[in-house]
């Protein structure tokens, strides 16, 4: 590969990450907003809990699942890794910034009161210590999963580590970040059947729509950068 390539391999990782990490931080500042998936409307309910009641936190969410893969297939393990854990520190970050933000008074002149911010933007820190651990843990799933079915079929089925491992880590992270919010007391136990599976129904459905978007991707990557079966790019960074 030439330096230009290499270059060029490393500017649309940077542009990778960015979005990553943007549409893990807005999942996080937008998460206590709930609403009824379309078509579905109240009344649907199982073992007495609302179904297809989720998060507007889970809209961006799901690609952040697509870039891992998508870095995963392109530049390894490692590089995808590295994405997580950046992300990791740019959602601590941000709140940190958030928590700042609502401790300093606002002027009786300000659009938003105090009272308003704090509703919207002042998140429990229980709460954000319980989607970084199920992010953390179902993100770096992921990816070993990948990995593991991209040997198993020697680089070949994408459509099949894609799928598994994303559905695999999807359900861990929805079943886990909705267990801690209801063991922390910030969710009643009465919603947690159906956020779990409403959560998990809608990610495995964007996951299903997102794999010729990968296909798509994978195959334009191949083509600009040259790349055989199976084969990564090796930035040297």
């Amino acid at each position: 590969m030439t330096l230009r390539d290499r270059k060029a391999a490393h500017t649309i990782y940077l542009y990778l990450g960015a979005l990553f990490i943007t549409s893990l931080v807005v999942s996080n500042l937008i998460f206590q907003k709930f609403f009824y998936w379309y078509p579905f409307g109240e009344g649907t309910t199982v073992f007495g809990a609302p179904l297809f009641v989720v998060s507007v936190g889970i809209l961006p969410y799901p690609l952040t699942f697509l870039i891992t893969d998508l870095i995963s297939e392109i530049y390894g393990a490692k590089k995808a890794n590295r994405i997580v854990t950046t992300g990791i520190f740019a959602s601590f970050f941000s709140m940190g910034i958030v928590l700042l933000a609502n401790y300093v008074p606002a002027t009786a002149t300000s659009p938003v009161n105090d009272a308003t911010f704090s509703n919207v933007f002042a998140l429990s820190p229980i709460a954000v210590l319980a989607s970084m651990m199920a992010y953390l843990l179902a993100q770096y799933v992921d990816i070993a999963i990948y990995h593991f079915w991209k040997r198993i079929t020697n680089g070949k089925l994408l459509w099949v580590r894609n799928n598994f491992s994303t559905f695999a880590s999807q359900f861990l992270d929805t079943f886990t970040v909705v267990g801690l919010l209801c063991i922390f007391g910030i969710i009643p136990w009465d919603m947690f059947y159906g956020l779990v599976i409403s959560g998990f129904i809608f990610k495995v459905f964007i996951a299903l729509l997102d794999t010729p978007f990968l296909y798509l991707f994978v195959y334009l990557f191949k083509r600009r950068f040259k790349l055989g079966e199976g084969q990564e790019i090796d930035m040297q960074v």
